[in-house]
């Protein structure tokens, strides 16, 4: 019998802002400034708030817009602490654990849902079990004994779905702005590959497996995602869409994406 279960999605509503203080970022395309780790954003309120959320992209910030805790920061506030009403050093230790644990389980369920048998809700199960611990007891998980674990039931996974007709083999391929308009990437393992400004306008993706790759501003408009294999919704938010990519039924369109131009 599994635990509750933990949360999917982030409600920043039952967080203290864990994520605009706990990473530490710098200046670049994604951060407009320079941030050290478990210091508050300049923009965050008092009231725990983002004072610029309305117009992130536009003052720079992109990299906020894509960040995605998958329920770890209310997990750590709510569960962890019991509803505390206020930050402490210890939060930020158990968010580092929650946070890739959290993540593991948003991909454990499409491992589920895909018929991944027994051994993925097991795991589930087990994963699910870790996240309820108190603090102390979540600084002894392993987190990347964790990710291991899943990380090779995930390719009986894609094997199962490739079984027969395997695409092209580009893990980890560095395709930082590759032309792939209308490519068939059909069953293709682009795991971690490196798609950041890649053009994949009207590409084919079903069932290609895209965990862990870069599709920071991919061009993915008109592209067929809806079969791809453990994408997440940072990497969908991270990349550039509109009304005619197809998406997974459950994931939702990016708000920023742009709509299809009208017809003159």
């Amino acid at each position: 019998m599994g635990s509750a279960r933990a949360p999917r999605a982030a409600d920043c509503s039952r967080c203290l802002a864990l994520c605009c203080v706990g990473p530490a970022f710098a200046a670049s395309a994604d951060f407009a400034l320079d941030k050290p780790a478990r210091t508050p954003c300049p923009h965050l309120r008092t009231d725990h708030a983002c004072g610029i959320h309305d117009r992130l992209r536009g003052r720079g910030f992109t990299g906020c817009t894509v960040f995605d805790c998958f329920g770890a920061g209310q997990q750590v506030v709510q569960v962890t602490f019991g509803g505390a009403d206020r930050r402490t050093p210890a939060m930020f230790d158990a968010l580092e654990v929650l946070r890739p644990l959290h993540e593991v389980l948003a991909l454990l369920d499409e491992a589920v849902r895909r018929d991944g048998g027994d051994e993925a809700a097991e795991l589930r199960d087990r994963v699910e079990g870790m996240v309820a611990r108190d603090a102390e007891a979540l600084a002894a998980v392993d987190v990347d004994a964790v990710r291991r674990e899943a990380g090779a039931l995930f390719d009986d996974v894609v094997a199962e779905a490739h079984a027969g007709a395997p695409g092209d083999d580009l893990r980890g391929a560095d395709l930082l702005g590759r032309d792939l308009r209308r490519r068939d990437l059909r069953r293709a393992r682009l795991r971690g590959a490196l798609l950041v400004g890649a053009d994949l306008r009207g590409a084919d993706l079903d069932r290609a497996e895209l965990l862990g790759a870069d599709l920071r501003g991919a061009d993915v408009r008109g592209a067929h995602l809806v079969g791809a294999l453990f994408l997440t919704a940072p990497q969908l938010t991270a990349a550039r869409g509109d009304a005619t990519t197809s998406v997974p039924e459950h994931l939702d369109r990016p708000v920023h994406w742009a709509p299809v131009p009208s017809a003159r």
